[in-house]
């Protein structure tokens, strides 16, 4: 029975995550391969701005309304829809694309994918919990899995060719994989076992407490307040190699010197290498934090940006192919020892009801702001030094990356340096803020 539990939760996550792996890191270059590269940052900043208030609003009805999996899956079903209505489109309209419906499709299947993420982890923590598990041992095994259905999804729109020729990872054919992979979530969550509604849930809570907004509280503590900003600073990065990786990688098709090479070739297969890193940065995390503390793993995943970006500056995928791969590598600890370390030290720091609204602060500081602010401030910066041109080869944007990739690691090392002088840690990280 505990083997059966585990294996239907493992399932879950690898479809969770499979439906974002689908098309998140290979978005960028379909859009520019029908003239949309200027919008880019537009498409991956919506992801930031329907993060500051979906998961809150669908964990509120989950609470009252619907049971937890019902939810998860009707967020899936129309997500899914939205998603295959947006790949429809993408197919009638050729290379004769606008911008404003098939954002508009897109954004209806991010607005109800992006709750899901807390959801599928609510249905698990509820299942394990009801069925006598530990989740704090038994819950990151099982999510593990979900890395791999991310990663299988990326190589999957990667080496698979639509009628025409075409990888899915240049083409609505990956909207298609994501869409196809949300529907069949949206059927399977109906299998899944009950999550009730807890009726008297935030039944004491005021609707700001509901909102998080309570944690603002925690700006009155100074070296909080500087670790929150420097937080929506740093987030800033997050997004920027998942939107414009792809199209920087594969515009090398239209380089001579570089056309025909492998990795120009598949652009997402030399990504994933950044999940597979990512997964392998989570196991260095309580090494480090109990070596090192929080500001220099903090600090350790700031240099990490600086390098993951100035490696993309310098790289290609012919000769410099071993810059590229070194920066995936580098991914891991950049992601993890600023996500994950920066959500611990945030636990370690608060108590109460406060904690899980101190959680969702710093979600909002990275995921929310900070991720929207540097799409559209990354795409601000492509938009000056490349620009869509049509080639043999199809579309792609063309220009000086290496500029672009240097101010991003630029402004990631003066975050680094302004953090180094001005976040003092705590003698005490388990003190708890009152």
């Amino acid at each position: 029975m505990n083997k059966s539990i585990r294996l239907r939760l493992i399932v879950m996550n690898i479809i969770q995550w499979a439906v974002w792996g689908a098309y998140l890191t290979s978005m960028g270059s379909y859009l520019a391969s029908v003239g949309l590269g200027p919008k880019i940052g537009i498409f991956y900043a919506m992801q930031g701005i329907v993060s500051i208030f979906m998961p809150t609003l669908m964990g509120i009805v989950a609470d009252k309304f619907i049971p937890a999996q019902r939810l998860l899956g009707i967020c899936h079903g129309i997500a899914g829809t939205a998603m295959c209505a947006a790949a429809f489109y993408g197919m009638s309209a050729g290379s004769a694309v606008s911008f404003a419906p098939l954002f508009s499709l897109y954004a209806i299947s991010v607005a109800f994918y992006m709750p899901t993420i807390a959801l599928s982890n609510s249905v698990a923590y509820k299942i394990l919990e009801d069925n006598g598990f530990d989740t704090v041992k038994a819950f990151p095994p099982i999510r593990v899995f979900g890395t791999v259905g991310f990663i299988c999804a990326m190589l999957f729109v990667n080496f698979v060719k639509g009628a025409d020729g075409v990888q899915f990872q240049n083409s609505y054919n990956q909207f298609f994989t994501s869409g196809v992979l949300g529907l069949l979530m949206f059927l399977y969550c109906f299998t899944l076992q009950n999550c009730p509604c807890n009726a008297s849930a935030g039944g004491q809570q005021t609707l700001a407490e509901r909102f998080g907004l309570n944690a603002f509280s925690l700006f009155k503590d100074k070296n909080m307040a500087i670790f929150f900003i420097f937080s929506m600073l740093l987030g800033v990065a997050l997004q920027i190699t998942n939107g414009f990786a792809n199209p920087f990688i594969s515009h090398f098709k239209a380089v001579p010197e570089f056309a025909g090479s492998w990795g120009a070739e598949n652009a997402n297969a030399l990504i994933s290498i950044s999940q597979v890193s990512e997964t392998l940065g989570i196991l260095l995390i309580p090494v480090a934090m109990r070596l090192f503390g929080i500001k220099k793993v903090m600090l350790i995943a700031m240099f990490a940006w600086v390098l993951r970006f100035g490696l993309f500056g310098a790289g290609n995928p012919g000769p410099g192919v071993w810059m590229l791969i070194l920066s995936m590598i580098v991914y891991g600890v950049a992601f993890d020892f600023f996500n994950i370390s920066g959500s611990l030290y945030v636990n370690m720091r608060t108590s109460g009801k406060i904690q899980n609204s101190a959680q969702g602060l710093f979600m909002l500081m990275t995921n929310g702001i900070g991720a929207t602010v540097g799409t559209l401030s990354a795409q601000a910066v492509v938009n000056r030094f490349t620009e869509s041109v049509q080639t043999e080869a199809g579309a792609f944007m063309i220009g000086d990356w290496t500029t672009v990739w240097y101010i991003f690691a630029g402004y990631a090392l003066v975050v680094a340096v302004l953090f180094m002088i001005l976040f003092k840690e705590p003698k005490n990280a388990n003190e708890k803020i009152a």
